[in-house]
């Protein structure tokens, strides 16, 4: 990456682990290549962003059902998917070193580490593989999914058999999946363990291209709808597409401070994966449409993105250095807390109590964080660094006027509010 990239990548990496969104996995053992564990801030963050696409899958849209298939399935059903003969990628080790390289991220035959002698590539499949059973020599090798969908499409006929759906419909899950990647790396960008959120419209081949142009759009519209600077986001269109894709296109985010960008993919699969489940379970996965009787194999258009992508990217893009301070100016809706609380001095058990009232009294409904620690200034600049949008601090005047003073994260301006109208107030403020 450029110095500056590189600059502001390790700029996140550290905010993440001081303020408690990102751990390194197995940190007090020195880390876990390509494992990371989400601290309290993150978690919270998290949650919200899958809330929030949940919410807008299945509630916002008609014909749109959730499952949570397991991760670990039969495993023909990635011989049926074809990871098993194709998922790979072709490696090069260096005989004196020992590093491992992508043949696709290197030049030449020199070690870019040492300048050794690299080996010819050789082919290594990056599904994670498993054991299932409980005797040594009659296990079960299986593999942890290397992508949420598959469940979706064994799951397809059970969903049309209990439901009401007709097509179109669409499915949708989150969930974790694995990749046995040989270089993890930038942080969050490419990790072994990573969640994905997945949609999968079915659909009539002939209503293919409509549908494709219409969650193309309707991705873009909900991504441009959290990012701080949504003029950051674009398209990416795949020249080099899969033999079962018309077409492919990336929702990309462009000020990316390494080379990869891309958050979503928006894909043509055609009627490919119903087909090869069909053919490899042996049963009948068509569907007949009651009122024509036409009988065929759904086409299937595909919107499947990183979730944990799609975290690092919000914080990048809500990164801001300012004279004083730094704050991410992160959408309210995705906002690890919404809230902050304080007394504005930590030794008056009067504004403790009156505080503490305020505090319970918004815990019920928002997302409130508690903090007493310091001058109030480190208070207000700590939650800046969190991204938390509004800062409470009850003082002298509280305590005979009944009000409050509310700091705004962006603007840092202040205003007093009656506690009767804090929670009418941030409502308000929090759904703009």
């Amino acid at each position: 990456m450029p110095e500056n990239s590189q600059n502001l990548m390790d700029k996140i990496v550290s905010l993440c682990k001081r303020r408690g969104f990102i751990y390194p996995g197995s940190d007090i053992y020195g880390g876990f290549g390509g494992f990371y564990d989400f601290g309290p801030l993150g978690v919270e963050m998290k949650n919200n962003l899958k809330n929030l696409w949940w919410k807008w899958m299945t509630i916002e849209h008609e014909n749109i059902v959730g499952i949570d298939g397991a991760i670990i399935t039969n495993p023909k059903v990635w011989e049926a998917s074809g990871h098993v003969e194709s998922f790979v990628d072709p490696l090069s080790e260096c005989k004196k070193c020992h590093k491992r390289f992508k043949a696709d991220d290197i030049e030449g035959k020199k070690c870019p580490e040492c300048q050794g002698e690299l080996t010819e590539p050789k082919k290594f499949n990056i599904l994670m593989p498993v054991q299932i059973g409980v005797i040594e020599g009659e296990k079960v090798n299986a593999y942890l999914r290397g992508e949420a969908c598959q469940t979706i499409y064994l799951n397809y006929k059970n969903i049309l058999n209990t439901t009401r759906l007709k097509i179109p419909f669409g499915v949708c899950q989150t969930g974790k999946a694995f990749r046995n990647e040989v270089t993890p790396g930038n942080f969050l960008f490419r990790q072994r363990e990573f969640e994905q959120w997945d949609l999968q419209w079915f659909c009539h081949p002939k209503e293919m291209e409509k549908w494709f142009d219409f969650w193309k759009k309707e991705r873009m519209e909900w991504y441009r709808g959290l990012f701080t600077n949504p003029k950051n986001l674009g398209f990416y269109k795949h020249e080099k597409l899969a033999h079962y894709a018309k077409k492919a296109f990336d929702i990309v985010y462009e000020k990316s401070p390494c080379e990869i960008k891309e958050i979503e993919g928006i894909h043509w699969r055609g009627d490919w994966d119903l087909s090869r489940h069909q053919q490899y379970s042996g049963q009948d996965l068509s569907y007949t449409d009651m009122e024509t009787k036409e009988k065929f194999i759904p086409q299937i258009v595909e919107t499947s993105g990183g979730v944990d992508r799609m975290f690092l990217f919000l914080l990048i893009d809500a990164y801001t250095e300012e004279k004083e301070r730094i704050v991410l100016k992160l959408n309210p809706k995705i906002a690890p807390y919404k809230v902050a609380v304080f007394p504005l001095l930590a030794n008056k058990p009067k504004l403790i109590e009156k505080a503490r009232s305020v505090y319970l009294g918004l815990k019920k409904q928002f997302s409130v964080v508690w903090d007493d620690r310091g001058n109030i200034g480190k208070r207000y600049y700590a939650q800046d660094e969190a991204g938390t949008p509004f800062c409470i601090t009850i003082d002298f005047d509280s305590l005979e006027k009944d009000d409050v003073t509310v700091r705004e994260r962006d603007s840092m301006k202040q205003e007093r509010i009656k506690i009767k109208e804090l929670k009418e107030y941030l409502e308000e403020k929090l759904n703009e």
